[in-house]
């Protein structure tokens, strides 16, 4: 009996250290601030996160995380995902903590993600050659055009939605590539985020003869983290101390965004 007795203890014991245990390292937070870094899945996507001259990381979305990456005690890191369709397997395989790269909040989003409250708001646009786009100034005269799009993201999803078929969509690795295609004049349009429509097309930029033209929907920017992670409440605190502050609009105005 006695025997028996001190093996039903070492069971107890030994289920409640694994229930401790689990309990620890169920902590998203707990996880990352012990190896001191936060990873952040991005892509090159300007005025969000793009390199400036000295080959630096920077942005809105760049700026943004290393701030808040400051107030956690852990060092930015920035992880190019070099399939935006592929993101939420990165995070949940713990390659990033969170991706922070102008992401729209879709349902998708929420399903994959513990998204954060919006902060910057985003249209999708038509992007075109500059002396075409005005001609197509409604979604019924964008029937027999070839489009651009990054896959898996927002752009791609209206695109379908105006039922374009499989033959006319061009998925490439990100919104830049999408502006090359029609650069190039292998597509005839492309739809991505008004937030780098306006940053990187028109006089002065890398794709001075684009410009923006009709939006195909409004929508809000979100940071995703780990299905049920805590890091997502903390950041949202974080966001609201700065938008009370004043720092995210002062963030926003510098890179001409409108914050949600």
């Amino acid at each position: 009996m006695k025997k028996a007795f001190t093996l039903i203890l070492a069971l107890v014991l030994a289920l409640s250290c694994l229930t401790a245990c689990g309990s620890s390292s169920s902590s998203d937070l707990k996880y990352i601030q012990k190896k001191g870094t936060m990873i952040v899945g991005i892509t090159d996507y300007e005025p969000m996160d793009f390199k400036d001259a000295n080959g630096n990381w920077t942005g809105f979305d760049a700026e943004l995380a290393e701030m808040v990456c400051k107030e956690l005690g852990v060092k930015c890191e920035f992880f190019v995902l070099a399939d935006w369709g592929k993101k939420f397997f990165e995070l949940e395989t713990k390659n990033i903590d969170c991706i922070w790269n102008g992401m729209t909040i879709t349902d998708e989003v929420k399903l994959n993600t513990n998204c954060s409250d919006p902060y910057v708001i985003n249209a999708q646009v038509l992007v075109m050659k500059a002396d075409v786009v005005g001609q197509y100034d409604a979604v019924e005269l964008l029937q027999g055009l070839t489009f651009a799009v990054e896959n898996g993201s927002a752009g791609q999803d209206e695109v379908v939605a105006l039922g374009v078929p499989d033959s006319q969509i061009i998925a490439v690795q990100d919104q830049a590539a999408a502006l090359m295609e029609v650069a190039a004049g292998t597509s005839d349009a492309c739809v991505i985020d008004i937030t780098m429509a306006n940053a990187m097309t028109g006089e002065g930029t890398s794709y001075a003869d684009q410009a923006p033209g009709i939006s195909l929907s409004s929508e809000e920017y979100g940071i995703g983290f780990r299905k049920d992670s805590d890091v997502t409440a903390k950041v949202n605190e974080l966001l609201a101390k700065y938008k009370a502050d004043g720092t995210l609009q002062a963030l926003a105005d510098k890179y001409s965004l409108t914050l949600a």
